[in-house]
């Protein structure tokens, strides 16, 4: 078996119990969800009350996938998404692999596009500019592994969840009465479990991206409640957007940066830049936490074979190497046709090779072991 980098002697509460749902926030938060764009592509074609109840099943989902993760991460002390399938599927965890892989072309893609339409709808600058700024950002981060990543979760969730705050608060006093009505208009329903089961498995991914942080759960209780928590610290924001997004249904669907559309209807300036400058930090950690993932991955076999930890330097180039590639994609493809199209497939790919062999035969192992599912032995890097 192998073990992770550091093992930290002392766990606090919050690295046990809340530092999970912060990391897992952090990864799923991005492109899309802090811009509005995938709440607008999944849920409100189900109208105001079906978009709602879509999102609180994808809830429900990403606390139960959440909960099992973490449980056979911890038990099996698999620490990397690559460890964690070799235990789960065997010789055919290069599936998630190559599914993962995919994942993160298309996330980060979704990220600098984003990044770039942010920089040119606030600043005037042409979009490279905003895609290159956040590439620099990522690959700083990653570059100096656990602790600066996880520093980055926990300063950016405090003003993630400060500043949806008060733009909740501003939308209720400026076009509540426009929100209050949305609700009571005639609108489809059909298709919102697909949304909302579409969106979450997808996004659910992030549970194993997060794996580094599980090395601060000391039990199988530490990560039943860390899951189970994910969840709502994961979606609270979205359903308040959401909530925010619908005083301009159907209108608002199309729009490419709900969110600045918004910000617009507000008229209060400095606080759109705050927004925008909040969203520009969601992107950061979820593309940290995404790229961290391989890093971590490969560290792990770094020190398999030669024994030491992969440099900070290393860490650094893989990082660079993953975000030039995903400029590219960004800058030729855009961001509301990178949404619509691929995030749907990689939801079925990812229902395939992760959540039903994580319910059926993680579970199962879970129940044989009880809280030593590492029985059976970890296979080694390669």
């Amino acid at each position: 078996m192998t073990a992770p980098a550091s093992i930290p002697a002392r766990s606090t509460w919050l690295q046990r119990f809340l530092l999970p749902g912060f990391a897992f926030k952090a990864v799923v938060i991005g492109g899309g969800y802090a811009t509005g764009r995938e709440l607008a592509e999944f849920f409100l074609p189900s109208g105001p009350v079906g978009g709602l109840a879509a999102i609180l099943l994808a809830m429900a989902i990403w606390s139960l996938v959440c909960a099992v993760t973490f449980s056979f991460a911890h038990a099996t002390r698999t620490y990397d998404y690559r460890s964690f399938f070799q235990e789960l599927l065997g010789p055919f965890w290069i599936a998630f692999e190559v599914a993962y892989v995919l994942f993160v072309v298309l996330i980060l893609s979704v990220f600098g596009a984003a990044a770039g339409a942010i920089g040119a709808a606030t600043l005037g600058l042409p979009p490279l500019v905003g895609t290159l700024a956040l590439a620099a950002a990522i690959a700083l981060v990653a570059t100096f592994g656990n602790a600066s990543v996880e520093r980055l979760f926990k300063y950016v969730t405090f003003l993630l969840y400060g500043v949806y705050a008060l733009f909740v608060v501003l939308a209720l006093t400026r076009f509540g009465d426009r929100i209050a009505h949305a609700f009571t208009l005639p609108a489809p329903t059909a298709g919102w479990a697909m949304g909302g089961l579409t969106y979450a498995s997808y996004n659910v991914v992030g549970a194993v991206v997060i794996l580094p942080v599980m090395r601060h759960l000391t039990s199988r209780r530490d990560a039943v409640i860390a899951g189970v928590v994910a969840g709502p610290m994961a979606m609270l924001p979205a359903l308040l957007f959401f909530i925010c997004m619908v005083a301009f249904y159907p209108g608002i669907a199309a729009l490419a940066l709900p969110s600045d559309f918004l910000l617009q209807q507000l008229r209060i300036p400095v606080f759109h830049l705050l927004f925008q400058a909040m969203i520009f930090a969601a992107l950061l950690e979820s593309g940290t936490g995404s790229v961290h993932a391989i890093n971590e991955r490969v560290a792990a076999v770094w020190r398999h074979r030669r024994g030491v930890d992969l440099s900070h330097r290393a860490r650094g180039g893989i990082a660079a190497a993953l975000l030039i590639l995903c400029i590219f994609v960004a800058d030729r493809i855009g961001l509301i046709a990178l949404i619509g199209s691929g995030y749907r497939y990689l939801a079925y790919a990812l229902l395939a090779v992760y959540i039903v062999p994580l319910l059926t035969l993680g579970v199962a192992r879970l129940i044989r072991h009880g809280d030593d599912a590492s029985a059976d032995g970890v296979s080694e890097p390669a």
